[in-house]
């Protein structure tokens, strides 16, 4: 079977799981993100029988032949927790890294012997591209998107929250009144300039990693690695820099910024080709373990 030939296994579809009560597998289209329904006896002689993995394919001829009415222990594990648990960390991770970047990046750092202006954010932020890929990689784009908009929501809340702090009455004689206030509403800017940077190049990352995968028919994991986040870096670059320094900055200043950043968020796109084999790699043989306890 061409499920069994290695990388073409799970590159259009992925099994998600049963609804026992119907006797219905739960698919993930992986293009799109699309999750389907359908009965375990037209599975069998579908094309996607032949896209799974082994252990999906083993999974899916191990519910059909054990229909009955005893919930047994493989039932219980149907609804694939370990699969989701990956899922809220990778959220977990993005959400850390865009907030940590987004607060930190109201501190420019000039590099003395270097000559160059950098923000703390810039050597990790590269790294919430690298988790939108395995989002894409290991849930489908329309995941991907949920994640990233999740991240989005909670940027906007911290924003709108540490701005309505400012209005609150201080303590009489406190002398960090007015520098709070003064640093809160800088880093509210900031946070709007990485709030909008974040949700355009992550999107634009989502889609090009998944349009070159369906090109590229899920080969050359190198090559859409290293391309959606090349494109991505730079629109962000831009986007974030103008907006959060603009007025404050000498444009030659911000130029420079922007170049430093896109050189080093580049270095970090082709290094983060390895993480990105050694993450997939990861995640399948630690869902093939859990599926098989």
């Amino acid at each position: 079977m061409a499920a069994y030939e290695g990388e073409l296994e799970n590159s259009k579809y992925k099994l998600l799981g049963f609804e026992n009560n119907k006797s219905l597998a739960v698919i993930m289209i992986i293009a799109t993100g699309k999750v389907i329904k359908i009965k375990l006896s037209e599975v069998l002689n579908s094309e996607i029988m032949e896209n799974l993995n082994k252990m999906e394919v083993k999974n899916i001829y191990k519910k059909f032949y054990s229909q009955g009415g005893a919930l047994t222990a493989y039932d219980l594990n149907d609804r694939h927790e370990s699969s989701w648990m990956i899922y809220i960390i990778l959220n977990l991770l993005l959400f850390t890294f865009y907030i940590f970047t987004s607060i930190a990046a109201t501190k420019p750092i000039y590099l003395e012997s270097l000559g160059i202006i950098i923000t703390p954010g810039t050597f990790l932020y590269p790294l919430t591209f690298l988790i939108v890929d395995l989002l894409n990689e290991n849930f489908g784009l329309r995941l991907a998107r949920k994640a990233i908009f999740f991240a989005f929501a909670s940027n906007a809340m911290i924003i709108i929250l540490l701005y309505g702090s400012t209005f609150l009455p201080g303590l009489p004689g406190w002398k960090l009144d007015t520098p709070y206030n003064e640093v809160i509403i800088h880093v509210s800017s900031v946070l709007v300039a990485s709030s909008v940077s974040f949700l355009v190049s992550e999107n634009i990352n989502s889609y090009l990693l998944c349009k070159i995968k369906e090109l590229t028919n899920s080969r050359f994991l190198f090559l859409r690695i290293f391309l959606s986040t090349l494109f991505a870096v730079i629109i962000d670059s831009f986007v974030f820099c103008y907006i959060a320094f603009y007025g404050s900055m000498q444009n030659n200043d911000i130029l420079n910024m922007i170049y430093v950043q896109i050189a080093i968020k580049v270095c970090f796109a082709f290094f983060n080709i390895l993480p990105a084999y050694g993450a997939r790699s990861l995640f399948k043989r630690y869902m093939t373990d859990s599926q098989t306890k």
